[in-house]
């Protein structure tokens, strides 16, 4: 996926889009498609499993509970499935886990820190990469394996989105426009949250 480059502080001139919305009440790895999910500033999706100031997924809950929940929004790149489905896969929005679904934003390249503005008001702060488990292969066998690769380096990517954090309170939609905002200084490359 070709992109403009972007600068520091000011928005992408190529906007992305929200392509769907999910959120689930309850630790299910898959969330259901909602028509509009609402962004807590400091929790993260009303009504979600994973909403709150500290951790909500359980197995960073059995290590220390009283952890900040850096995790408080999945977003993944439907570019992802097209790719999955080159291999076999069929999934649709939500399957995975993430709470948006997005199209035209290079997720995986954004730095730790970057900014997304979603829809009128809402805005995250991306945090790091989401680490895939196990748990997909209960989706479709192979699929945890399908979200890995190596770069040319041999280093592993992780390609199952990224985890962020609510600034700014705010309803998305599908159909929002994305705007990335990039951090002042040094970029931090994602790593798993």
């Amino acid at each position: 996926m070709e992109s403009t480059p972007l600068q520091p502080g000011k928005p992408n001139d190529r906007e992305g889009v929200v392509v769907a919305v999910n959120c689930s009440p309850t630790h299910t790895l898959s969330k259901p498609t909602q028509e509009r999910i609402f962004l807590v500033a400091g929790l993260g999706v009303e009504g979600d499993a994973h909403m709150g100031a500290t951790v909500k997924h359980r197995s960073r809950v059995a290590c220390n509970p009283k952890d900040p929940n850096l995790r408080q929004v999945h977003l993944l790149h439907a570019e992802l499935h097209d790719e999955l489905r080159q291999g076999g896969f069929v999934l649709t929005p939500g399957r995975m886990g993430e709470n948006i679904t997005t199209r035209g934003v290079d997720l995986l390249g954004l730095p730790v820190g970057a900014l997304l503005r979603l829809g009128k008001t809402a805005v995250v702060q991306i945090t790091g990469l989401r680490s895939p488990c196990a748990q997909l292969d209960a989706l479709q066998p192979g699929l945890m394996a399908a979200v890995l690769a190596r770069d040319a380096q041999g280093k592993l990517v992780r390609k199952a989105g990224i985890m962020a954090i609510v600034l700014v309170s705010g309803e998305v939609r599908p159909g929002d426009p994305i705007h990335v905002e990039l951090p002042e200084g040094a970029h931090l490359p994602l790593v798993p949250v």
